[in-house]
């Protein structure tokens, strides 16, 4: 095995030779720089500034749309509490209107019904009076029909 070409590596130590072809790959690295500087790089960089640019935008005008969708849903939510509230009034309006209104008629069904009932016990009474009467002037008639159907002979009054 031949190690004679890896010596200078295994001292530690390096050499560089400054040649033409150094400076000769300078010289091509500063012109390809310079060549490619406007015609790449800043282009490239440009765009990169206005994705960065249009990304901040995005983002401010989504904060922007977060908040204003924050302030919606927070005034929605008031008006549909205060719905809620109108609702729960005019509810509670309506119920005290018609238990009114059940009291007014319960009422009213109340007197037509001991108005009837004093009709018929007026007209009750007067049937009663009528009947008596016709009674009491039958009562000769039917008191002289009852003893003769006893006595099995006719009386008469």
């Amino acid at each position: 095995m031949n190690l004679h070409h890896l010596a200078p590596f295994a001292s530690g130590a390096i050499s560089v030779d400054f040649d033409l072809t150094f400076l000769a790959q300078l010289v091509l690295f500063t012109f390809f720089i310079l060549l490619l500087k406007p015609l790449l790089f800043d282009p490239l960089l440009r765009v990169f500034e206005e994705r960065e640019r249009r990304i901040d935008g995005a983002k401010a005008e989504a904060r922007e749309m977060d908040e204003e969708a924050g302030a919606l849903l927070t005034r929605y939510e008031q008006e549909l509490e205060k719905i809620q509230q109108e609702a729960g009034q005019e509810r509670e309006r309506l119920r005290r209107e018609a238990a009114a209104l059940e009291a007014k008629v319960l009422a009213e069904a109340r007197e037509e019904t001991a108005r009837f009932l004093e009709q018929g016990k007026a007209r009750i009474a007067t049937e009663v009076a009528q009947m008596r009467k016709e009674l009491a002037e039958a009562q000769p008639a039917l008191a002289a029909e009852i003893a003769s159907r006893v006595l099995g002979r006719e009386v008469r009054s």
